[in-house]
C-alpha cells in the first residue's frame, strides 16, 4: 500500500454533496486516512467565475500512480463531472499532490503536482494534515515554501474522521 495526498475542489451546484459524493466513492481504490478541513478559495487560472471549496486528504491505495490518476478521473465522473473548459467551473476536481516520494514527469501526470507550491488551497491544507511533508524534486520542507505563500483560504466545513 501506498500514501498519498490528492486535492479536491468544487464550485458548482452543491459543492459539499460533490465532494462528499466524491469521497465514498474514493473508497473503491483505497482508504482515506485524514482530511484536511474544507476551505472556500478564490478561482485560480479563469479567475471569472464562482468560489470554490477545496481540501487534501491523505489517501492509501494499492494503485501505481498511473492507475490512481484513472481513477480519480472515473470518481469524478461518477460523481457527476461534466467536460467543460480547462480551469473552468466543475463539479468536482481531484488532483494527486504527492504520492510517495515518487517524481513523475509524464505528458498526462506530473507528480509531484507543478502548481503545488502555487496554489494556497493546495499547500496549507496539506500541510494541516501533515506538516512534515518534503518536496520530493527539492528535498525541503514544504512549510517553508508555505511562509513565502499568502494564505486567503477561508474555512467552510469540517468532516468527522473517516
Amino acid at each position: 500500500m501506498s500514501l498519498c495526498y490528492v486535492a479536491f475542489g468544487s464550485n458548482v451546484g452543491d459543492r459539499l454533496q460533490y465532494v462528499l459524493r466524491a469521497l465514498e466513492l474514493l473508497k473503491r481504490y483505497g482508504s482515506v486516512k485524514k482530511v484536511s478541513t474544507i476551505y472556500v478559495s478564490q478561482p485560480w487560472g479563469k479567475t471569472d467565475q464562482p468560489e470554490f471549496i477545496n481540501g487534501v486528504l491523505e489517501f492509501e491505495t494499492g494503485l501505481n500512480p498511473i492507475e490512481l490518476l484513472f481513477a480519480l478521473k472515473e470518481v469524478e465522473k461518477s460523481s457527476g463531472r461534466r467536460p467543460r473548459e480547462r480551469w473552468g467551473p466543475r463539479e468536482i476536481d481531484l488532483d494527486i499532490l504527492l504520492y510517495e516520494n515518487h517524481i513523475l514527469m509524464l505528458s498526462f501526470l506530473r507528480v509531484p503536482h507543478p502548481h503545488l507550491l502555487d496554489r494556497d488551497f493546495f499547500l496549507f491544507p496539506l500541510l494541516e494534515i501533515n506538516s512534515e511533508l518534503m518536496h520530493p524534486l527539492y528535498q525541503v520542507p514544504l512549510i517553508q515554501f508555505a511562509q513565502r505563500l499568502e494564505n486567503r483560504l477561508e474555512p467552510f466545513a469540517c468532516l468527522l474522521p473517516p
